[in-house]
């Protein structure tokens, strides 16, 4: 029990460093591009160049993992790419070199897919649940942390120090993922099929779960991953000072990781949890806006936050109690390069129409499709519960 207590306890302080590194500019990074000459397209095309190479990776380091049947060199090189991705931050502040930054990151994260399946494995299938929750969880507290260090980087170091620091940190990560377990005796199976590969990719369910996770992501990227910092610029807040918006909005989202799974699945369930969480992100979003008062927009943040932390366990169990072990790095390399469509169609899109509509065009963007993912949660809902009443005892 205490091997495997400290087999958990490794992996997930390994994942803590490896987010921390991911998300320790991400507050300043549009104001940054901005200071350099960039203009509101080009910042949604550098932030949605992040989900462009998890589109374009995840699915095939999946694959790879699963027909390898390894996970720890994939850890071991997301940490790596994670590095080089700051250091190229930090080493020039030209704006080509910048997209090139953004991408590396992009691709460093298409590896989670490889973390979320080796973790799963120190698990039964009974506690997959509450286990994607701790990931989750770790994963808030990883971005709180990494987000609220920026402010305090720019502070002593300048605009180059989230990227130093963050450089820093994936190198820790890399050299203590050596220590990470990995056990062989859950990968013992036949290398995934062509046919069953095909099978995982047009799985109705699987597909249902990603387009709800792709609305979820594009949510979160448009805005507080996104233009959420810019705009608080925008109505009087210091670039300094952005860590209290990051605080008003990751706290209650780390305390929606906990609860999710815990408390409201149980009474719930799982579609009500995913209609509650995005009616409310969808009226939060919406109203971001048009507010422009300094404490009236971290009250909205904090509302927000645990709204849209309410989302990501939910629909994480949802994809891995979809599929036998053997083929969950290949299904979640699927969910993941599908969610990562939101990722760079959100804040691609929402820059384009910040260009013409002003900097409220992407979170009117967001709360459209937040609503939309609404309508679907109930009309999924409803077709399952019909096949279930009409299932022969």
């Amino acid at each position: 029990m205490a091997f495997t207590f400290r087999n958990q306890t490794t992996f997930l302080f390994v994942s803590f460093l490896f987010w921390v590194s991911q998300f320790i500019y991400v507050p300043v990074l549009a104001p940054y591009i901005e200071s350099q000459g960039g203009k509101y397209t080009f910042i949604g095309l550098v932030l949605g160049s992040y989900g462009v190479f998890q589109l374009i990776s995840r699915m095939p380091i999946g694959i790879f993992s699963d027909l390898l049947k390894i996970r720890k060199p994939f850890i071991l090189f997301g940490l790596f790419i994670s590095a080089l991705s700051c250091l190229t931050f930090a080493i020039t502040d030209q704006l080509g070199w910048i997209l090139v930054a953004r991408s590396l990151a992009g691709l460093a994260a298409a590896t989670w897919v490889v973390f979320t399946v080796l973790y799963s494995s120190y698990f039964t299938d009974q506690q997959i649940t509450k286990a994607m929750g701790s990931i989750s969880l770790v994963v808030v507290l990883a971005q709180f942390t990494g987000m609220g260090l920026s402010g305090y980087a720019i502070a002593q170091w300048g605009w180059n120090g989230p990227f130093w620091l963050g450089a820093i940190i994936a190198l820790i990560g890399m050299l203590l993922s050596v220590l990470v377990f990995e056990s062989k005796e859950k990968v013992t199976s036949e290398p995934i099929r062509f046919k069953e590969l095909t099978s995982i990719i047009t799985y109705v369910p699987l597909i249902k779960v990603s387009v709800l996770s792709i609305v979820a992501h594009g949510i979160l990227f448009t805005t507080m991953f996104g233009f959420t910092p810019a705009y608080a610029l925008e109505i009087g807040f210091k670039a300094t000072d952005i860590s209290l918006v990051t605080i008003a909005f990751m706290i209650p989202h780390a305390i929606a990781a906990i609860v999710s799974g815990k408390y409201f699945v149980p009474m719930l369930g799982k579609w009500r949890t995913l209609q509650l969480a995005f009616c409310s992100v969808t009226v939060f979003t919406l109203l971001t806006p048009v507010i422009d008062g300094k404490l009236l927009f971290c009250i909205l943040q904090i509302f927000n936050g645990f709204s849209l932390g309410l989302l990501f366990p939910v629909l994480l169990a949802m994809v891995v109690e979809l599929v036998p072990y053997q083929k969950r790095a290949t299904a979640m390399g699927v969910y993941q390069a599908l969610y990562a469509l939101g990722m760079f169609i959100g804040p691609f899109v929402g820059g384009i129409l910040n260009s013409y509509l002003g900097i409220g065009g992407a979170f009117y963007l967001s709360g459209i499709a937040g609503s939309i993912a609404t309508i679907f949660t109930f009309i999924w809902n409803f077709k399952e519960q019909n096949k279930l009443n009409v299932q022969p005892d």
